[in-house]
């Protein structure tokens, strides 16, 4: 029985020996590149400009509201700047310790956001307000905090605009909480997710400080807060959830996956694909391992073309399947890998 292991990266030619996957930069989408750089310099922009106006509404009104929004919009800001920071560090060319590259630091950065938004923006929005409730005061010049707040709801509705028009590629026609659940590209999703509690914790502190105004009482202030808070929280704990699972390291999507088996089984030489694998390096950089069953008749010359032009026939398909590890076997229905299906 020939045995071979192909172990070939995109930027490796021949076949037969062992190269250091992913030796130059994680290859990158340029369209979804671009469009989730534009997002955050546009979020980053938004939340400069709203942070210091929801502080000076503070210094003004005493809104226990308006600190919230103002320690969100913050947070917010230094989410889009460690964002920034994780897309400039994926970029770095593999080396001998990470001969898989980078790509992971995105995730691991976007990870960092989450505790972030949880740590500056919910828990100090929920200790502001129960501090309020137990000493409730209604806020000062109130129309000055709503002014303050209706201009943050213009620019933060910006930058949310961006980050939708920006993720139509991405999405490629899922819905938003598919998006969200599915998508490999941590900075798009962490934006519109972002951008779509701050309109939301808008609202809430327009409505806390509102009813405030109103009836007199500054609970009413306090809730918005507390509000803000749980809303915080909620997100932080959509976005750890999801970019822990891409930081263990998460399969393609069914639908890569079905390409990259047309795309295999598609070569006359295949007999049968017996299992297959694969795992995210990175948004843009895809780990496949693979066993194959070729045609018995083939040499050994013949076994290292047919996985050269089966390597290529899965790149023109998915081009982010830069590392294949290809092995020719025998099908043998009896055994079984440990994750299931059957295994030569």
């Amino acid at each position: 029985m020939i045995r071979i292991l192909a172990i070939r990266d995109r930027t490796s030619t021949g076949f037969g020996g062992v190269f250091i996957a992913g030796s130059g930069p994680a290859r990158t989408i340029p369209g979804v590149e671009d469009g989730s750089r534009r997002a955050i310099v546009a979020a980053f922009l938004s939340n400069v400009a709203i942070a210091v106006a929801k502080l000076v509404g503070f210094l003004v009104t005493g809104a226990a509201s308006m600190l919230a929004e103002a320690v969100h919009s913050f947070a917010d800001t230094t989410n889009q700047g460690l964002l920034l920071l994780g897309g400039a560090r994926a970029r770095r060319p593999a080396d001998d310790q990470h001969p898989f590259g980078h790509g992971r630091e995105r995730y691991f950065w976007a990870f960092v956001v989450a505790l972030v938004i949880f740590s500056l923006g919910s828990l100090s929005a929920l200790y502001e307000g129960v501090q309020k409730l137990r000493s409730p005061h209604p806020p000062e010049s109130v129309p000055v905090a709503v002014a303050i707040l209706l201009v943050a709801i213009v620019f933060e509705s910006f930058s949310l605009r961006t980050a939708v028009h920006e993720s139509r590629e991405a999405r490629a026609g899922l819905s938003w909480p598919q998006f969200i659940r599915r998508s490999k590209h941590p900075e798009l999703p962490v934006v519109v997710l972002e951008d779509s509690g701050a309109l939301v914790g808008l609202v809430l502190a327009l409505a806390g400080i509102g009813l405030a105004a109103i009836t007199g009482r500054g609970e009413f202030d306090a809730l918005g807060s507390i509000a803000i808070g749980v809303l915080l929280g909620g997100i932080a704990a959509i976005l750890v959830v999801e970019m822990k699972s891409l930081l263990i390291g998460e399969s393609a999507s069914p639908a890569v996956v079905a390409r990259i088996r047309a795309a295999m089984e598609g070569d006359e030489s295949v007999r049968r694909l017996i299992h297959m694998r694969t795992e995210h390096l990175g948004p843009e950089q895809l780990l496949v391992g693979a066993k194959l069953e070729l045609d018995r008749a083939l040499d050994f010359d013949g076994v290292a073309a047919a996985i050269n032009r089966i390597e290529d026939a899965v790149r023109a398909s998915v081009p982010e399947a830069q590392v294949m590890y290809l092995e020719p076997d025998v099908h043998r229905p009896a055994a079984a890998p440990p994750g299931g299906g059957p295994e030569g």
